[in-house]
C-alpha cells in the first residue's frame, strides 16, 4: 500500500463472499481499492507500461502516463464507499461491478472489463474497459 494509506482507512470496503477465494479475484479486488484510494504506486506495480484504460463514452487514455493523469484529476474526489458486488476471472480476462459513493453524496455503478498479459496468477493489467453510470439521488 502507498504510504499514506489515509485513503484506505477513510473508504470502507464491503465484498461479496466469494469475490477473494481465488488469487485473481483477490488482486482485482485489491486493484479497486487501491484505484479507488489513488495508490499509485500499487497500480504501476500491477499494470503494464503501455496500459490503455478505455472510459466508455467518454475516452481512452493510453499508457501509464495517462492513466495516472486521469487519476490525479480525480484525487479531489474523496471515497467513502466502495462495494464489489462480483468478481469473476478466467484465464487471459477478469470482471469487477459495484458501486462506489463519494463524500459529495455522489454515487457511481461501475463495470471494469480487465485483460491480463497473462494467464498465470501472478500476472499485469494491460488492457480495462469501464462503464460507469452516475446513480446519484
Amino acid at each position: 500500500m502507498a504510504e499514506d494509506n489515509t485513503r484506505y482507512e477513510q473508504v470502507k470496503m464491503v465484498c461479496g463472499e466469494d469475490c477473494g477465494n481465488a488469487p485473481k479475484k483477490e488482486f482485482l479486488r485489491a486493484f479497486n481499492a487501491a484505484f479507488v484510494c489513488n495508490d499509485i504506486d500499487f497500480i504501476n506495480e500491477k499494470t503494464i507500461e503501455d496500459i490503455q484504460w478505455n472510459i466508455i463514452g467518454r475516452n481512452t487514455l493510453q499508457g501509464k502516463e495517462q492513466v495516472f493523469g486521469m487519476l490525479k484529476k480525480l484525487m479531489d474526489k474523496t471515497p467513502t464507499e466502495l462495494i464489489i458486488s462480483n468478481i469473476i476471472t478466467h484465464g487471459y480476462s477478469g470482471s469487477l461491478n459495484g458501486i462506489l459513493n463519494l463524500e459529495n453524496n455522489m454515487s457511481y455503478a461501475f463495470c471494469n472489463i480487465y485483460r491480463f498479459n497473462s494467464s498465470l496468477n501472478k500476472t499485469k493489467i494491460k488492457e480495462i474497459t469501464s462503464y460507469i453510470i452516475d446513480i446519484s439521488k
